[in-house]
């Protein structure tokens, strides 16, 4: 019976990069974004996803390029799955190799998603493969390789967000919005509440706070439960408290929704922060079948293996 295996890290020597390596045949992804650059490269079969209201196909060998804060989602584009590695640089660390390339000051911009482009795929397994080994410097000189890369080839310079349709006060009332929902995790207003305080019709509502963020409001504070979620496991606070303080139901709401965003649980993630924090990097030769401390492993059902 087919596995489901996934290991979620941060980069041992250089801050602001986390890491992905799994094998999915069920999992499937919410709708969701992420603060970071999302680069990733497909091992073995065919990853389909929607990105920014286009639904994309990668297959073996395709390298990736998500934008940051663009809503997408993710799941298998054949029976028998896909494997990919993905590296989530945050926007300060791509924006520095773009300085250091000569860029104009801002955020780059990947206008293409997929592409087959065999020095690109090359570039980005061997910065994840050198990380995966805990190999400090070998890593960090492959990532700003890889990430030099990228943008030689498939970026360009910032570009001005629009917000089509948006006018009047709808960006202000989308903007305390979130701000609400951002200051009432744990007791958030009702849709009606919402619409009453910023003087819009529900229906109104709904759709300018849709096309500023790509999610309605409830799907766009579940996100957002994850993400301080993940800062509280980065702290040490234990998963059922976490769940608490973020809003959720119970520890299985929060993992529900956290693998969905993630890809791993909120105990494996946490299990592979203690590990970084302690100073004891992958050793070398370990893949992600070894199971070591962090990694996901489940059954064709979603069940622990």
């Amino acid at each position: 019976m087919a596995t489901e295996v996934a290991r979620y890290w941060q980069h041992s020597a250089v801050p602001g990069v986390d890491l992905l390596r799994a094998r999915f045949v069920t999992h499937r992804y919410g709708r969701h974004s992420h603060e970071t650059y999302t680069l990733g490269v497909i091992e073995a079969g065919v990853e389909e996803f929607d990105y920014g209201g286009s639904l994309l196909r990668a297959g073996q060998g395709a390298v990736a390029m998500l934008n940051p804060e663009v809503v997408h989602t993710g799941q298998a584009g054949v029976p028998d799955g896909w494997a990919y590695r993905v590296l989530y640089p945050e926007t300060d660390v791509v924006a520095g190799i773009a300085a250091e390339l000569g860029w104009r000051p801002g955020t780059p911009h990947f206008p293409r998603t997929v592409v087959y482009d065999a020095r690109s795929a090359g570039l980005l397994r061997a910065a994840h493969t050198a990380a995966e080994h805990g190999d400090r410097l070998a890593s960090s000189s492959l990532l700003k390789t890889a990430l030099a890369g990228l943008l030689a080839a498939h970026a360009g310079p910032a570009r001005t967000r629009g917000t089509p349709g948006m006018s009047g006060r709808a960006p202000d009332a989308v903007r305390f919005v979130r701000e609400l929902l951002a200051e009432r995790l744990a007791d958030p207003p009702s849709l009606d509440e919402l619409a009453l305080v910023t003087q819009m019709s529900p229906f109104a509502l709904l759709r300018a706070f849709r096309s500023e963020t790509g999610l309605p409001p409830h799907a766009y504070l579940n996100q957002q439960r994850v993400r301080i979620a993940r800062m509280l496991l980065d702290g040490g606070v234990a998963p059922a408290e976490v769940a608490a303080e973020t809003g959720f139901a119970d520890q299985a709401h929060l993992t529900r929704h956290f693998k969905r965003v993630v890809g791993v649980p909120p105990g494996a993630y946490q299990r592979e922060r203690r590990r970084a924090s302690g100073g004891r990097p992958g050793a070398p030769g370990k893949n992600v079948q070894d199971q070591p401390a962090g990694i996901w492993v489940a059954s064709r059902h979603g069940r622990p293996a």
